[in-house]
């Protein structure tokens, strides 16, 4: 159990938190709107690297380790130490949007703890929506409660997809295809960060990224379990240093986009999984909540029901 000292310096970490993304916000901010491809490079394929990534990361570095001095820190940029206590972050979460024009990026910083993410948030200051989330206690879009979508049928879903250089392109197009042919709508925007906060508010049914750094994913992910939905145990089956596979999405159709992706879900998400959806057991019994029933039906059978699934009445 926390005293009430670790306590109450954790409420001033998260209140930090939320001060300094929004101060590394401003700056990337006035990067963008000055000139977005000021310093570009390309740190490999498809990787790009603007002087606003390092300078945001720069700042918060350095505000985070003049605040709380015991604390680590672990940026995309310039790495840093993993200790028992560390901040994770992503400077520029979307960095080609951002060179491109594009008011498709973000920030995103975690704050872990023996290995626990307790808490983290997500900003975006082209649009000023700052998504929180800590540990127990919920996620908030601008300070409102948020929650994941209430979707069920597979053929009503939008499901984000992140690519990544790390895994080859045929595994990549094997799970667009599968998520296809459950009948479900298939995205990509650019921001992992920015994906993950979206199935927290439920813009999004779901984001799936074969492989993700963790400076990408801690937060959102967080977001999305504290907003009801299902996600993967990120630090079994992926590391802090190394990243590794995510999924987060909502209840009712998690467990089908978890078989397509061959990515599992956490055990605290399974058996939550039916308390969160409010699916009846009729919902659950119907052929088209079913990943694989829902694939073998044809087009026309798909287009009959389609009015009834997206008004409710089905």
């Amino acid at each position: 159990m926390h005293s009430v000292s670790d306590a109450a310096l954790a409420e001033t970490r998260a209140d930090y938190c939320r001060a300094v993304i929004r101060t590394a916000g401003d700056l990337v901010l006035k990067g963008f709107d000055a000139g977005v491809a000021t310093g570009l490079s390309m740190k490999g394929p498809q990787d790009y690297l603007t002087e606003t990534d390092a300078a945001s990361e720069a700042l918060i570095r350095d505000s985070i380790l003049a605040r709380f001095p015991g604390d680590s820190f672990f940026g995309e940029e310039g790495g840093g130490a993993i200790g028992e206590r560390v901040w994770v972050v992503d400077p520029v979460d979307g960095t080609a949007n951002f060179a491109r024009g594009i008011p498709h990026f973000c920030i995103s910083i975690a704050y872990v703890e023996k290995g626990v993410t307790e808490f983290g948030a997500v900003y975006n200051p082209a649009l000023d929506e700052l998504y929180f989330a800590e540990r127990g206690r919920g996620a908030s879009l601008n300070g409102k409660t948020i929650r994941v979508a209430a979707t069920h049928r597979y053929d009503a879903t939008t499901i984000e997809m992140g690519w990544s250089t790390r895994v080859a392109n045929e595994t990549y197009l094997e799970v667009v295809k599968g998520l296809l042919d459950l009948g479900t709508n298939v995205r990509r925007a650019g921001s992992g960060a920015l994906a993950l906060a979206y199935v927290a508010d439920g813009r999004s049914d779901g984001y799936v990224e074969l492989h993700m750094n963790s400076w990408d994913c801690l937060a959102g992910l967080l977001l999305v379990s504290e907003a009801g939905g299902n996600v993967c145990p990120f630090m079994d089956i992926g590391s802090l240093e190394k990243g590794g596979p995510v999924l987060a999405a909502a209840p009712a159709i998690a467990a089908g986009i978890s078989k397509v992706a061959k990515i599992p879900l956490s055990s605290a998400g399974k058996s939550l999984e039916k308390a969160h959806s409010g699916l009846s057991q009729e919902h659950e019994d119907n052929p088209w909540t079913d990943p694989f029933t829902l694939a073998r039906r044809n087009g026309r059978e798909l287009r009959q029901e389609r009015p009834a699934m997206l008004t409710g009445r089905g």
